[in-house]
This record gives structure tokens, C-alpha cells and sequence, in this order.
């Protein structure tokens, strides 16, 4: 069914439906983009939510991909350009699964015409991109969000209440660490700078980044100074769980690391890498220190001096939560009026300035300032 058209007359299904109001009707979802994380993060958790939302239609540039999509999960049509779906089909939200090359037309593309977007993280590839997003959604009047599903765990919430409760009073400086030993992706474009913007920083360490910078309350950047490194991926090491990468065409860092500055004087370290020789794989974690305690996340734990005496509180239960179903659960009901989204577009400029600015300061050797 690719190009499959929806209507052949003058009417748009919002007209003929506009007498239904949105919390009587399943609200119509279209994908763009079909690979592995569409299908694992986005198209698997609407259909959670069935008797909220309908996959209506797909886009990917891979006939092939629009194909498998198609028959696996139900969409009603199938495009290979994302403009020919959102001109022939009426939609009420959008989740956008591209390469981060296209994060920002696919997203502008979707607003204009009426959607909200679900835009997977990081926001864009660059500041300027990341700011004209946010202006276009706020000129439609639309929501847009980004798929920053770390602040949705069970952690992340207990966390927030903790430091939003005033227990670690004012956070000065923290620590932020997404580290792999050996897990570069060997399928996608993850390894293609030209389409993704970068590595481990721009894939796995923007994640740590925004939760840190959530907990704080998300201060304004001034200053980043950042390095780069490509030491180990452009080399035939031993893969593991993302299977053998194509070392002779890596043209992505394999190791970032950073210090930011923020308008209130805190400050945070970044560290972040797809390959280094460490033991700590998969080491995603955070350390915030304030003037009242501290607190880690995963594993989670709040650090205090209390009656004189250095305590360390961890939770005796934490809930299992699935970041990405609670956010797709969550954009569901902030399109309804009955919710609303944790991460902002101001938030997805803030944090993609901050990305810019480490990939400008390593290729520069220069400290960057955020105006």
C-alpha cells in the first residue's frame, strides 16, 4: 500500500469529524522513519494504548521497511516520502524516528500541517535547528517533545521529588557518565557523522545530559569546553552485544569529554564513550552534589550530613517503569488536555546548544560561549 492515498475529495477527516471532541475519538498516529527504534519504542507502545491512538500511517525511505511495517503492525497506508503522507493523510500526531539529519524538517514538516510531534532525542543537529523547531510549534500551537525517556523511569521521578522537596538544597556541581566498553552499534547509521552528527556524545551521552540538567531545573549553558576523540572505533577491536561495526568507514567520535558552565554557577561534567578499555559498560549514571546533599543516579541513592552524622538513603522498592511506554502514554494525554509532556522545545534548544557547543570547542581547542 505505499502511496496509498486517504481521501479523494475536498473534505479532510477533521472536518467531517470535528463535531467528535478529541477525548471521544482515538487520536490518528503517524510514524516517520521505521527502523529499530520505531518499532521498539514507538509503534509497539501506541499499540499499548489502543483504545486511545490508531497507527494510521508510515513513512520510510526503504520501500521495503514501509512494507514489513505494513503487514506487522497494522498502518493503514504506507509512503516513501514523508511530505506525500502528511499532504494526503489527516493525522493528529506524528513520531518522528529518522537519522538526526532530519529530525528538524521531518518535525517542521509535521507542525505545519496541524500534528504534534514525538521527536526521537537528540532534538536536532545543531542549536539554530533546535531553536527554529520550538518556534514553528509555538506559532502552530502545537506540543512538541522529544524522546528524552529517562525522565520518565521510576529513578528519575524519585529523584525530582527529592530535589524538587529542597533535600539537596542548591546543586552546585554534578557528574555525568554514559560509558560503553565495547558497544558500538553495527547496524543503522550510528557510525555515519554525516547523518547523525556525532557519536556516543549526540547518541547515548545526550540522554545523561538531559535527565542531569532536568533534576537541576534545566539552567541556561554559558560556557562548554569539550574533546573528542577517535582512538578505538576506527579499528578492528573485539565487538560485543552491538555487533561488528564498519571500523573502516567510522567517521564518529568514540570518546567526548566535557565541562559546562551554567548562568546560575553550577557546573557538570560529561564523560561518554561507544568503546574505551574501562570496566564500567554501560556505566549510565549521575552524581548531583548540592549544599543540602547529594544524590546518584542508578543506583540510586541521596547522600546527607544529618544530626551529625554522613547518611547515605536508598529507596527499599523501586518500581519497574518502561520509560518509553509511560512517554508515549504521557504525549497521549497532553494532546487531550489531560496531561502534559516533561521535556519542552526550550529545554531540547538548551540541551542542543550545549551538544554544539562540546563538538565546536574539540574541533576548536577553544573554550565556547552560549549567548
Amino acid at each position: 500500500m505505499v502511496g496509498s492515498p486517504l481521501r479523494d475529495t475536498g473534505l479532510s477527516l477533521w472536518t467531517e469529524r470535528e463535531v467528535i471532541s478529541l477525548s471521544e475519538k482515538k487520536l490518528r498516529i503517524g510514524v516517520i522513519g521505521g527502523g529499530g527504534i520505531a518499532q521498539a519504542a514507538h509503534i509497539n507502545n501506541y499499540k499499548r494504548f489502543a483504545d486511545q491512538a490508531e497507527l494510521v500511517a508510515i513513512a520510510d525511505i526503504v520501500p521495503e521497511v514501509v512494507d514489513k511495517n505494513v503487514k506487522e503492525h497494522g498502518f493503514q497506508y504506507g509512503f516513501t516520502d514523508f511530505d506525500e503522507m502528511l499532504a494526503k493523510v489527516e493525522l493528529d500526531a506524528v513520531s518522528v524516528c529518522v537519522p538526526n539529519k532530519y529530525h528538524t524538517p521531518a518535525t517542521i514538516a509535521a507542525l505545519k500541517v496541524g500534528c504534534h510531534v514525538l521527536c526521537e532525542k537528540p532534538p536536532a543537529m545543531t542549536g539554530a535547528q533546535a531553536r527554529e523547531m520550538a518556534a514553528v510549534a509555538e506559532k502552530a500551537g502545537k506540543i512538541l517533545t522529544y524522546g528524552f525517556m529517562n525522565r520518565y523511569t521510576a529513578e528519575a521521578q524519585i529523584l525530582k521529588r527529592f530535589v524538587d522537596a529542597g533535600e539537596l538544597g542548591n546543586i552546585y556541581t554534578g557528574r555525568v557518565t554514559a560509558m560503553r566498553r565495547s558497544g558500538i552499534p553495527g547496524w543503522g547509521v550510528f557510525t555515519n557523522k554525516e547523518l547523525q552528527g556525532g557519536g556516543p556524545l549526540i547518541d547515548i551521552g545526550v540522554h545523561m545530559l538531559d535527565l542531569a540538567l532536568y533534576l537541576m531545573g534545566y539552567p541556561k549553558a554559558t560556557k562548554v569546553w569539550g574533546v573528542t576523540y577517535q582512538e578505538l572505533g576506527n579499528r578492528p577491536m573485539t565487538p560485543t552485544w552491538g555487533g561488528q561495526w564498519d571500523y573502516e568507514n567510522f567517521s564518529i567520535e568514540d570518546m567526548a569529554l566535557a565541562m559546562i558552565q551554567f548562568d546560575n554557577g553550577a557546573t557538570l561534567q560529561l564523560e561518554t564513550s561507544f568503546i574505551i578499555h574501562a570496566n564500567d559498560d554501560n556505566g549510565n549514571t549521575i552524581r548531583l552534589s548540592g549544599t543540602e546533599g547529594g544524590c546518584a543516579y542508578r543506583p540510586l541513592a541521596l547522600f546527607q550530613d544529618k544530626h551529625k552524622t554522613l547518611i547515605d538513603i536508598t529507596p527499599a522498592f523501586i518500581p519497574k517503569v518502561d520509560g518509553y511506554r509511560v512517554e508515549i502514554g504521557t504525549f497521549l494525554k497532553a494532546i487531550r488536555g489531560e496531561d502534559e509532556v516533561l521535556c519542552k522545545p526550550h529545554e531540547g534548544v538548551i540541551v542542543q546548544e550545549i551538544i554544539e557547543g562540546i563538538y565546536t570547542s574539540a574541533l576548536t581547542g577553544e573554550m565556547v560561549t552560549i549567548s
